[in-house]
This record gives C-alpha cells, sequence and structure tokens, in this order.
C-alpha cells in the first residue's frame, strides 16, 4: 500500500518533530534493562525508527513493528528492518519487546516471538494531573491500565518506573504540527479547524519567546515471559 502525499507529510511531521520527545522514555527503558550488544529487541508500534536507532546505537540488533505505511516507509528510509505485523517466532526469538500504548490484540499477537524469559516493556501516559498533553487535546488519550495488560497477557510483573517527557517545540506552529501527527487528535474532519483549536488551547503554555512547553510523566511497566 503506498502511503497517499498527505499521509507522508504527517509521517515526516513524526519523524522530524515529534517522536525526539520519547527518548529520555526509550532512554530510560534500555538503561534499566541494559539494552546492548547481542540483545535482539523488537519495538511495537515503533512508528518511524527512532526507538530501533537508540537500540542499534547500544549494539542491539532491532526489529520494528508499524501499521503505519507512510511512517514504515521513513523507518526503512533510515535502513531499519520495519514489518506491517508481529514477525513470526523466529529461530532465535527476542530478547526484548517494547510497546507505547498497546492494544491487548497487538500485544498478543507480538508475545510468541519473545523467549521466555524475556522483557515485555508497555508504557503509556502517566498520572493524569501530571500530563499536559491530553489537557491539551481536550481531555483524551486516557491512559492504558498497564498492568491490566500485564495481568490479562499472563506475564510475571518485574517492576515499574516513571519518565519526565516533556514536549518542547520551537513555536506553536511546530507544536500543533507534531501534535497532529500523533494521531491523537481528530483533524480528519476539517484540518484548518482542528489546527486553529490546537494552537488556541496551546497559547497558555507559549512562553515569552514562543516556544511551546508541555510538561509530561510517561508510566512504563517491565514484565516477564513466562
Amino acid at each position: 500500500m503506498t502511503p497517499t502525499p498527505t499521509a507522508t507529510l504527517v509521517a515526516r511531521d513524526w519523524a522530524e518533530i515529534q517522536e525526539r520527545m520519547l527518548v529520555p522514555l526509550y532512554e530510560a527503558v534500555y538503561d534499566r534493562l541494559e539494552v546492548g550488544p547481542g540483545d535482539r529487541l523488537l519495538g511495537l508500534g515503533c512508528g518511524a525508527g527512532l526507538p530501533l536507532l537508540l537500540a542499534a546505537g547500544r549494539g542491539a540488533a532491532a526489529t520494528g513493528v508499524e501499521a503505519d505505511p507512510a511512517r514504515r516507509a521513513l523507518a526503512r528510509e533510515r535502513l531499519l528492518e520495519v514489518v506491517a505485523a508481529p514477525p513470526v517466532p523466529a529461530a532465535r526469538p527476542y530478547d526484548v519487546l517494547l510497546a507505547l500504548s498497546p492494544g491487548p490484540g497487538a500485544l498478543a499477537e507480538a508475545l510468541p516471538a519473545v523467549r521466555r524469559g524475556g522483557a515485555v516493556v508497555l508504557a503509556d501516559w502517566g498520572p493524569a494531573e501530571r500530563c499536559t498533553v491530553p489537557a491539551v487535546l481536550g481531555g483524551g488519550p486516557a491512559a492504558r491500565d498497564l498492568d491490566e495488560l500485564v495481568a490479562r497477557a499472563g506475564l510475571v510483573p518485574d517492576g515499574s518506573g516513571r519518565v519526565f517527557c516533556p514536549f518542547g517545540y520551537a513555536d506553536v506552529d511546530s507544536a500543533v504540527r507534531g501534535l497532529l501527527s500523533t494521531g491523537l487528535y481528530d483533524a480528519a474532519a476539517d484540518p484548518a479547524l482542528a489546527e486553529k483549536e490546537l494552537s488556541e488551547a496551546l497559547h497558555p503554555y507559549e512562553r515569552t519567546d514562543g516556544a511551546v512547553w508541555l510538561p509530561n510523566i510517561f508510566r512504563y511497566v517491565v514484565a516477564r515471559v513466562a
């Protein structure tokens, strides 16, 4: 499936503006698990591939799963191995599965590719009162209950953590483009109206130099495949 020009532009906004906002989360997880040479990582919903690049920079072999064809195409431009659906169990299963805001179905499909005892890391928004972006987006997105996902998947809990991930932008225009690229705000019906509404919602977070600063806390849980 060939991405539409609009989808490609949105994906580029994600790759050029938005995805770096999650670097503190990825780095905290990789530090905790001591991801490095010899490890095989599977990134579920890897976007344009930044979490894979960070893992590869530590010496790990990284593969991604991304349903969006435009983001997948950008990841492949970065010479990353990214597929549309979770791979079948390999001769050597993965050591780590990383999933941001995972759905139960996608998680269930990916788990067979992870070795017994392997780490499964699920991440999502932290406490609502410590996340600015959901308020800017009009009350959503709601954080998933990660502990419930772990229990439903039959995984063994192995700790959790919280990471400060501020979303910082050079100006309101960049903030609007970055936030729209997340897909968390429905702009399909009237893109111009969506941009106007987001711009207005961002004004309280605009600094004197024009930059926009949106503090957020993300939570992750670590679990093991039984």
